[in-house]
C-alpha cells in the first residue's frame, strides 16, 4: 500500500533508480543504516501524514510497509 511512496523515499536517499528497489530489498543491503532510518522514517511521516513510531524491528521495504498498514488499522 505504501510501497511505492517507500521505494521512492529510499531510491532519492541511496541516489538510485526507485524501480530497483523491490519489496524484499533489505535497508542494509540498500546502505540505509540506524541514522538514515530516522530521516527516512520523517520524510515519510510528511509524505503520508502519520506518525511512525517503529516499536519492532523492521528488515525489508516489505516490512517496513506491513508495519504503517497495521498502525493505520
Amino acid at each position: 500500500m505504501y510501497f511505492e511512496t517507500i521505494a521512492k523515499i529510499v531510491a532519492e536517499r541511496v541516489g538510485c533508480d526507485p524501480a530497483t528497489v523491490k519489496p524484499e530489498s533489505k535497508f542494509s543491503d540498500l546502505g540505509i543504516d540506524s541514522l538514515d532510518t530516522v530521516d527516512l522514517l520523517m520524510n515519510l511521516e510528511d509524505e503520508i501524514g502519520i506518525e511512525i513510531e517503529l516499536d519492532q524491528k523492521v528488515e525489508t521495504i516489505d516490512d517496513l510497509d506491513r508495519f504503517i498498514q497495521s498502525k493505520r488499522g
